[in-house]
C-alpha cells in the first residue's frame, strides 16, 4: 500500500507545472490519501487485530477446518446405520429402488464417507478422499431424489466448495520437485481450485437468504453476510470476510439448528441435525480459507502486484 500512494504522489507532483507549488501538490498527496486509502488503512487495522487474537488457534487452523467440513458425512454415516431399516424403506418404498440394490446403495456410501473422512483427517491421498466424498454428495442426491431442491442443492455446492480447499490445502503441503525435472504445475492447480472453492462457499448463504421469514435483524444480518460474501468471492480483504462469515454462521447454526434442545421423537430432530452438521462443513471451509488466504487470483494478490 506504501507502494501505491508513494507512486501516486509522484505523478501527482510531476503533474503540477507551476513551479513552486509542486511540492504543495506533493504534500498534499501525501497527507491527503484517498477515501479507498482510508478504507484499506481501516480494515488492515482490523486485520492486525484479529490476527493477534487468533495467534494462539492459528497452528490448529487446518486441523479444526479438514475436521469440520468431513463432520456432516462422520454424521451421515452415523444415521444410516442408527436409522438402517428406514432408509432401507424409504429407498425402496418411496424410491422405488429393488431390494438388494438399496443394501448395495447404503454399504457403498457409509465405507466411502467413513474412509475419506479419515483419510482427509489424517492428510492421506486427499485427491481420492475428495473425489469420493463429492461422488457422495452426487449419488445421494440422485438416490433420496433431492437434486431439484433448491436448498439442498445451494447447500452441497457450499460443501463441495469445502472439499476443494481441502485439495488446494493439500498441494500448499507438497513438496515439490527439484529444479530441472518435468512436474504438472501444482501452484496454478491450486489457485483455480482455490477460486473455485471460494466460490461455491458462498452458496448455503444464498440459499440462507431465500429461506426463512422475514424481519428487521434478519435483513440486517442477510446485507452484512452479502458483502462479506462479495468480498470473499472477488478476494477483498478474504480472510476478514471469512470471519464474519464464521461468525455469522455459527451463531445461526446454534439458535436455529439447535436439535439437542429437541425431543428425541420431534419431527424435525433429524433435519435440524442434518442442517447443523452441514453448516459445521462450510465453517470448516471457510477456516481453511482464513488459514490459507484467497489465493492467486483475487483482488488481495493483485493488490500487492501493483
Amino acid at each position: 500500500m506504501a507502494q501505491i500512494r508513494g507512486t501516486a504522489g509522484y505523478h501527482l507532483g510531476n503533474q503540477n507545472n507551476f513551479g513552486g507549488s509542486s511540492s504543495m501538490g506533493r504534500s498534499d498527496a501525501t497527507n491527503d490519501p484517498s477515501p479507498l486509502d482510508a478504507i484499506r488503512q481501516q480494515t488492515s487495522k482490523i486485520e492486525d487485530w484479529l490476527d493477534t487474537i487468533s495467534d494462539p488457534v492459528k497452528p490448529y487452523l487446518p486441523a479444526i477446518g479438514r475436521f469440520l467440513i468431513v463432520v456432516t458425512f462422520l454424521e451421515d454415516a452415523l444415521r444410516i446405520i442408527t436409522q438402517w431399516g428406514d432408509q432401507l424403506v424409504y429407498l425402496h418404498d418411496y424410491r422405488h429402488i429393488p431390494y438388494g440394490i438399496t443394501h448395495l446403495f447404503l454399504i457403498l456410501n457409509v465405507i466411502a464417507m467413513t474412509a475419506s473422512s479419515i483419510l482427509i483427517i489424517i492428510r492421506r491421498y486427499s485427491e481420492y478422499a475428495v473425489m469420493g466424498l463429492i461422488g457422495v454428495v452426487v449419488t445421494q442426491a440422485l438416490g433420496y431424489g433431492l437434486i431439484f431442491d433448491l436448498n439442498f442443492f445451494l447447500r452441497n455446492l457450499s460443501v463441495m466448495g469445502g472439499l476443494l480447499m481441502v485439495l488446494s490445502d493439500s498441494w500448499v503441503r507438497k513438496k515439490f520437485a527439484p529444479a530441472g525435472l518435468p512436474q504438472l504445475d501444482e501452484k496454478d492447480r491450486k489457485m483455480y481450485f482455490q477460486l473455485a472453492g471460494r466460490v461455491l462457499l458462498i452458496f448455503l448463504f444464498i440459499g440462507f437468504v431465500f429461506a426463512g421469514d422475514w424481519s428487521v435483524g434478519r435483513i440486517f444480518v442477510i446485507v452484512i453476510g452479502l458483502v462479506a460474501c462479495v468480498m470473499v468471492v472477488v478476494g477483498f480483504k478474504a480472510k476478514w470476510s471469512a470471519i464474519i462469515l464464521v461468525m455469522i454462521l455459527s451463531i445461526f447454526n446454534i439458535l436455529v439448528n439447535n436439535f439437542w434442545t429437541l425431543h428425541s421423537h420431534h419431527p424435525h430432530k433429524d433435519f435440524a441435525k442434518y442442517d447443523f452438521f452441514q453448516i459445521l462443513s462450510i465453517v470448516g471451509g471457510l477456516l481453511l480459507l482464513v488459514n490459507m488466504g484467497p489465493g492467486q487470483v483475487s483482488f488481495d494478490e493483485k493488490k500487492k502486484v501493483y
